[in-house]
């Protein structure tokens, strides 16, 4: 108790916390007052070391992960709960949906995803609305979503497909360079014109936005009905994540003496079963003891459907282990660079990939009675330690080469895996060989393909943006956006600006070059 008062105190105290960051920090702070769910021994020992990892989502959820209501079903047919009737205007859409997001919940407190919003608005904008109409209509709304929900992980997803929408965003997002909301492109290499993907390109240049997704390899995953959340999380819509947890691979392999195929056949199986185990206890406790889906609104009308929720199964640290494990052979082959390493590091996701495919789990419909794997993006506080798949911050190889490396990987999570290209600005002055990497990236077997410029003021931290401007001082003074206090540790702790710098040349990695 003492602790927990220390720990209150310090925060009703703190000059750099907004009074809404103060209320939420304090909720989440007495949510970990409570008991843990029960675990086994083993698996509590393995929390506690951190080999396994929770995501400091609090002793108790009261809330799943990540939430994808089914928007386009609100809008048909209104939300009793909040006493709103369909809408028949873009206005009334605008409005009906800015009073649905403060209601959805997610383990940040501000929903992940705003829907599809080009599919969700386009029915409502008249023939005969001018483009410069519909831009201050959609400029205004987004200044709200910004100001009403700042967050960095509120996520919004468009294409594959063109429209007026679409083309009304990217002037919007390039005109008003905020944060919020973080987007995705869907591409489709039968769908998706070039021009609208270099529109995006151009929007990149200026906001750091959106990501790049694989929209057929996301569709046999998934099914029509998904969307991209918080980062680059895919997730069914109506459905999401009860929980997202974590095997430290870097932390397994140091508490395993043998080589590749020992780690694989002895220790994988160890620690996925108990990251399973950890999962499982969350799950049940959110469903049976919390009671989300039985009392919930979004649940009790239909928006989402417990069925398609799962557990998110995450990975991280695949670089430190694949090296060690190298090394242990009498070889400095690194991953990234050689390909012997890079076998190795296929052969570890391709395991964790089975055994996570064989192990069954409660309450995960979603994910056909499994959890999805996740390729885990990291969070402040890992040391020394690199996110997910990725290959080390600052060791980057060249870009095809680097491609060639992480591609490999993509199809195994169908919950998400990204790869951050930091690349010279020289681009700038040709777009279209940019359009050329990204269809050629997604054409070998990239899920997700996102870039930064190396001069930007946007840089993204695991897959979230931030303005680097917004950092300074942050600890002093505090920031408007709450994904600000982690971004700003991040740079510290992993330096996310020292990313290797890619020259685009306009030949290269063309859809069939």
């Amino acid at each position: 108790m003492d602790t927990f008062r220390a720990e209150a105190e310090n925060l009703v105290t703190s000059r750099a916390l907004g009074y809404d960051q103060k209320l939420r920090r304090l909720a989440s702070l007495a949510g970990n007052a409570l008991d843990y769910p029960p675990l086994s021994p083993l698996c509590a020992e393995a929390l506690e070391a951190r080999v396994i990892c929770d995501m400091y989502e609090g002793n108790r959820p009261i809330t799943p992960r990540y939430v994808l209501p089914d928007y386009a079903k609100a809008l048909r047919n209104g939300v009793a709960h909040l006493e709103l009737e369909p809408p028949r205007t873009l206005d009334d859409a605008l409005s009906f949906l800015t009073i649905l997001y403060s209601q959805v919940p997610s383990v940040t407190t501000y929903p992940v995803y705003l829907g599809d919003l080009d599919a969700l608005l386009e029915p409502f904008v008249p023939a005969d609305l001018p483009d410069a109409e519909l831009d201050a209509k959609l400029r205004r709304f987004w200044i709200q979503l910004d100001r009403l929900l700042p967050d960095a992980f509120v996520h919004a997803n468009v294409g594959p497909g063109d429209s007026r929408v679409v083309r009304s965003i990217w002037r919007v997002e390039r005109s008003l360079r905020q944060v919020v909301p973080n987007l995705t492109l869907k591409v489709d290499p039968e769908l998706t014109p070039d021009d609208l993907i270099e529109d995006a390109v151009r929007t990149v240049f200026v906001t750091g936005k959106p990501h790049f997704v694989n929209h057929p390899m996301m569709v046999a995953d998934h099914g029509t009905d998904y969307a991209v959340v918080s980062c680059y999380n895919s997730l069914k819509t109506r459905g999401g994540a009860h929980s997202l947890v974590r095997l430290n691979l870097k932390e397994a392999v140091a508490r395993h003496a043998g080589g590749l195929d020992a780690f694989c056949a002895e220790s994988l199986p160890h620690w996925v079963e108990l990251t399973c185990e950890l999962g499982e206890a969350r799950i049940r406790s959110l469903v049976e003891d919390q009671g989300f889906f039985a009392s919930n609104f979004l649940a009790t009308e239909g928006l989402v459907d417990l069925d398609r929720f799962s557990l998110m199964f995450g990975v991280f640290g695949l670089a430190e282990c694949v090296n060690e494990l190298m090394a242990r052979e009498g070889t400095d082959a690194r991953y990234g660079h050689d390909e012997r390493a890079n076998v190795a590091a296929w052969t570890i996701t391709r395991r964790i990939s089975d055994l996570v495919a064989a192990r069954p789990l409660p309450y995960c419909g979603g994910g056909n009675g499994f959890a999805y794997l996740h390729s885990q993006s990291g969070i402040d506080l890992d040391l020394d330690t690199t996110a997910g798949t990725r290959i080390p911050i600052g060791d980057e190889p060249g870009l095809r080469e680097h491609i060639a490396a992480c591609a490999p990987h993509h199809a195994l999570f169908p919950a998400g895996i990204s790869d951050i290209f930091h690349v010279d600005e020289t681009v700038t002055a040709n777009p279209q060989a940019m359009v050329n990497v990204i269809r050629g990236a997604l054409e070998v077997g990239m899920r997700d393909f996102t870039f930064n410029l190396d001069s930007n003021e946007f840089i993204r931290i695991t897959g979230y943006l931030v303005r680097k401007s917004d950092l300074v001082g942050v600890e002093e003074h505090g920031a408007r956006h709450s994904s600000d206090y982690l971004a700003a540790t991040a740079e510290i702790n992993h330096t996310v600006t020292t990313r290797a710098v890619k020259r685009v040349i306009a030949a290269e990695l063309s859809p069939r070059g």
